[in-house]
Order: C-alpha cells, then structure tokens, then sequence
C-alpha cells in the first residue's frame, strides 16, 4: 500500500529554471488523488526561502511544512548535539546557521561551497578533521545538473576530506536513512508504504531503498544511461515524473 511519496526537485521537476514537461500536471494528479507528498531536497546553495521562491516562480505551490532539505537535517542535528561546527557551506546558506569564533569549533559542517571550496578553506577543515573533530556532511551527491551541465556536487569534497583525515562522514542529508525515515514519518506513514522519486541513482534511489522505501528513478535531470544497472534491482525506472506518477497511481493498492 503506498500511502505517501518523497519527490526531489532538481532533475525531476526543473532543470535550471525550467519545469520539466508534464510535472506540473503530475503533481496535479497526485493532489487530486489524495496522496500526500513531502519535497526533499539535497540542495546546499540556497537558502530555504529561495528555494521556495524559486518553486513559485515556476507555478509549484510547495509549501513550507511539506519541504524537506538537507540544511534543515543538518541544522537539526547540530542543534540537538549541541555542536558548534566550522562551517565549509555556500555564502547564500550561513544565515541559515550560526557562526563561531576558531576557539570554540568542535565540529566541521560542509555543505555545496560552491567557489568556497578554495584550498585554504579545505585545508582549514582538514586539520580540524585531522586533529579528531568529527565531520558533518550535509550530502553524498557526486554532481548535479544545471542549464549548461552537470557540475560537481558536495560528495568528491568530502571524499577528499574523508581520504586525506582517514575517517568517514556522518551524512545528514541524502542517502542518510534517518534523513528519509523522517520525512517519512512527517506524512504519518512506515518508510515501507512510501515511495521516493528521484534521478540520483544512488543518493535518492539507493538511499530510500536501503531505509526501507520503494525507489522510483526517472531518466531526467543527472540520469544518465545505465544508471538503473547500479543500483538495487528492487528499484523501478521510469522515463520521467509523469510515468512515475502513473506508476504510482497504478501500484498505490
């Protein structure tokens, strides 16, 4: 029985700034279908406000409770541990976190830095990592998908991180199982009676897959060709939002 569904943005209802074709109409129909849906999103440049700005833009009623991003996991777990991290994020997203002054870091939070990921910003984050401090990535992702490209993401960054302080990340955002239990649990369903649609093979399939989801890939937005064949063979591929959704609507009993 599939009682909620988890839907990424990037790559599934835009690339760019541009709806993809037949999303707004597939969303339509999940509405008019009665299913609940929450938004989740791995995105770390942009700050909760723009993303919903930007959905607006694009004619997408996404409201603030049904959001999801992996900057609110990561500001959520900070909070609640009480970390006071050295933040490696994108300039647009620090008001969405507090700063601290060098004696009091005790953590090392990276987000998508964009231009920030400059050799002595990484250094810094290194030799805290280095020294034992424990680090905090806000995603995995391997790259993402623009209007002229793909582009590197946040996970190669945390893999040099990772590799050169001989640790692992804990991962807050995307393929984190805490991260798609508890949007999940937000739509008042068990993780086995939702379905996640995504076109990050690994992050959005994989990853609800391993958390006890059913993972639907679209071969839009960072697909590319032979992606299903690397992920979980319980996960469906469909070509786009649209056949998703059927999918969905078809399979919900």
């Amino acid at each position: 029985m599939i009682e909620g569904v988890l839907l990424d943005l990037s790559g599934v209802l835009y690339v760019g700034d541009g709806p993809l074709a037949g999303a707004h109409e597939a969303i339509r129909r999940l509405i008019d279908a009665g299913v609940p849906m929450r938004f989740v999103t791995n995105t770390t440049r942009s700050p909760r406000a723009a993303i919903l700005n930007k959905l607006a833009r694009m004619r997408f009623s996404v409201s603030d409770e049904t959001l999801f991003t992996a900057p609110q996991a990561a500001a959520a777990y900070v909070e609640k541990s009480g970390l006071h991290p050295y933040l490696l994020i994108h300039p647009d997203l620090r008001g969405e976190f507090r700063a601290h002054p060098p004696e009091v870091w005790d953590a090392v939070l990276i987000g998508d830095a964009g231009a920030e990921f400059t050799y002595g910003n990484l250094n810094a984050a290194f030799r805290l990592v280095f020294d034992g401090m424990p680090l905090l990535a806000m995603g995995y992702n391997k790259y993402f998908k623009e209007a002229d490209g793909h582009s590197l993401d946040i996970g190669p960054f945390v893999a040099a991180l990772e590799f050169a302080a001989g640790t692992r990340a804990k991962v807050l955002g995307k393929p984190a199982a805490e991260f798609f239990e508890a949007a999940a649990a937000s739509l008042g369903c068990k993780p086995e009676h939702a379905v996640m649609i995504g076109d990050d093979a690994e992050a959005d399939v994989d990853g609800a897959i391993d958390a006890g989801l059913q993972g639907l890939l679209v071969r839009t937005g960072k697909y590319r060709k032979g992606d299903e064949d690397r992920i979980d063979p319980g996960a469906i591929t469909v070509a786009d939002i649209v056949a998703a959704v059927e999918w969905i609507l078809t399979n919900r009993a």
